[in-house]
């Protein structure tokens, strides 16, 4: 007897433990979100979690602490992420990380391993000890009504849970956010959660492999047998962050508007309007196109998060293709290889080696295109063998938004240049176009540099995405022909030249970004395999379209042959 109030005191004393720990983790988790509506909503996941775990083990202390623990513990594995990995923790971080690159990441980093050490044994410890000074609930009930409360409490909870995730439900001012913010702002467990549902992915709907053999086996193709690189050019590709022709906007009439970047001349195979896949931001899914010939929007939402949750899955793209051609693969990056999951995407797409911002000894996020181009050149010089040729693929970060600074900042020549436009639009146009001029003056020297020699090469840039001028450019009047309208916030620009002389390109009215590979190969003049030789003929038929084909019935045999029968995405 004396035992009893001893075990009733150790109980309470449990409790109230294991309620100042939740408190705790409250604090260092939902309430570290910046804004109120984002704390509620992860502290309202934090008590379905709770709820959750009571019903499932029926001990109230220890559902509290590992429900608070389980959120504590990710938002510790957020903030390791950001720190040495420069990005957002995602639901997708669980499977790709744990199955591809895990282990060489703990390496790069001992202290995240460390860390997890210490976790791995004092998180069991304390749950034990919860479980071991808990005592169990609903005892008074009988076998059936307990069984029923229990399953209806994990029920409650987890359909409360689910309503929280719902775009359209409770907490529909938190999802409705771009994928720009959510992976780059501070509300890192919001993030996380909503990702939840964004990230979700499913491969487009596909005719059956009867169809899609009829449409698509003329185009099955082997590469030769024997291959001599020697004879293939190197290839130069650039993606201009945020870049696009101003030469179509109504207000840019001055001699600033036109530039030499966008002229074809004797050196050009092929340039146009291109259509993209994102506005305002979103350069990783145009990477992903640009490299890989899909777009990323016809994996659904979860598209958009190209290099953590397609990436793993790509079977074919452009780099793997001339890997097989002979090619070393390459890629320079003006942002930290972390960032974005940069650098383990670009291995998925077949780039064999990685230059980030690190080892190229620039400061991340502040290099001009010039900069870039300089260290794109060292880069090559280094890797370069004879007989050997290199894919380069180049990115910018200059004309990365915003493009709001002072007026008084720019040179005299930029400023105040348009006019018949408000202020702010203004002030933004003008500092494009200024930092468009220095583009335009690092690309003559780039063109000098690889184009300028006997060494056969092609060489390809292209704008990734227009920028959103703080949401004032879709106001902006522009001239375009009638069909190109409805997609005038999706278009850009693409420039391929060749020192080589060969026959032009084709010309579209709208080239989709998907098909830009296709079309390098092509100004290189190299055998195709089964995948390029299917999109080759998917370009011709569609008139250079992809998922906007006229005839849905032929874009859904080549996605059944793609992605059913050569397994470009599995």
């Amino acid at each position: 007897m004396p035992l009893i109030p001893f075990r009733a005191s150790r109980s309470r004393a449990t409790a109230v433990c294991a309620w100042a720990f939740f408190a705790i983790c409250v604090w260092f988790t939902a309430w570290q979100e910046p804004l109120l509506e984002q704390r509620l909503f992860v502290l309202t996941l934090m008590l379905c979690v709770f709820g959750a775990a009571l019903f499932v083990f029926t001990r109230m202390a220890f559902a509290l602490v590992f429900s608070g623990g389980l959120f504590l513990l990710l938002r510790a594995i957020t903030v390791l992420k950001e720190q040495y990995l420069e990005s957002p923790l995602m639901p997708a971080d669980f499977v790709y990380y744990v199955r591809s690159s895990l282990f060489e990441t703990l390496r790069r980093y001992p202290n995240i391993y460390s860390v997890g050490l210490c976790v791995g044994i004092a998180v069991p410890v304390v749950l034990w000890l919860a479980w071991y000074c808990d005592r169990q609930l609903f005892l008074h009930l009988s076998k059936a009504p307990r069984a029923l409360l229990r399953m209806g409490g994990i029920a409650l909870c987890a359909l409360v849970f689910w309503t929280c995730l719902l775009p359209t439900g409770p907490f529909e001012q938190v999802h409705a956010r771009g994928a720009w913010e959510k992976m780059s702002d501070d509300a890192d467990l919001t993030n996380f959660f909503v990702n939840l549902r964004d990230s979700s992915v499913h491969v487009p709907l596909a005719a059956d492999d009867a169809t899609a053999a009829r449409d698509w086996q003329a185009t099955a193709t082997d590469l030769p047998a024997a291959i001599d690189p020697s004879h293939y050019p190197d290839i130069v590709q650039v993606l201009e962050e945020s870049t696009f022709d101003p030469a179509p906007f109504e207000h840019c009439t001055v001699p600033e508007c036109y530039l030499t970047m966008f002229k074809p001349d004797e050196r050009t195979r092929g340039t146009g309007v291109m259509r993209v896949h994102t506005f305002g931001g979103g350069t990783w899914v145009s990477e992903f196109a640009a490299l890989t010939g899909m777009p990323q929007d016809i994996f659904g939402p979860g598209g958009m998060y190209a290099p953590y949750v397609l990436a793993p899955h790509v079977g074919d793209s452009l780099p793997r293709l001339l890997k097989k051609l002979g090619y070393t693969t390459v890629a320079v990056y003006p942002t930290h290889g972390e960032f974005l999951n940069g650098r383990d995407a670009y291995k998925a797409y077949g780039v064999d080696q990685f230059f980030g911002a690190g080892e190229l000894g620039l400061d991340d996020w502040d290099e001009t295109d010039a900069q870039m181009f300089d260290a794109a050149k060292r880069v090559y010089d280094k890797l370069k063998k004879p007989g050997q040729p290199i894919f380069l693929m180049v990115l910018t970060i200059n004309q990365h938004g915003p493009h709001d600074d002072p007026m008084s900042t720019l040179p005299k020549q930029f400023q105040n240049l348009l006019q018949g436009l408000p202020p702010a639009t203004a002030l933004n146009f003008d500092t494009y176009l200024q930092r468009l001029h220095d583009s335009d003056v690092a690309m003559k020297g780039l063109e000098h540099a690889f184009l300028d020699r006997q060494q056969p090469t092609v060489l390809v840039h292209f704008g990734d995405h227009q920028p959103s001028f703080d949401d004032l450019m879709r106001t902006l009047p522009r001239k375009l022909p009638p069909a190109l309208v409805p997609y005038q916030d999706y278009l850009t620009y693409y420039m391929i030249k060749s020192n080589v002389p060969g026959a032009a390109l084709p010309t579209y009215p709208m080239l989709d970004i998907a098909h830009l590979p296709g079309m390098v190969v092509k100004a290189a003049g190299l055998p195709l395999d089964s995948y390029f030789s299917a999109l080759t003929s998917l370009r011709e038929r569609c008139n250079g379209l992809y998922a906007d084909c006229a005839d849905k019935a032929l874009v859904k045999s080549y996605y059944g042959w793609v992605f059913n029968r050569l397994r470009a995405y599995q």
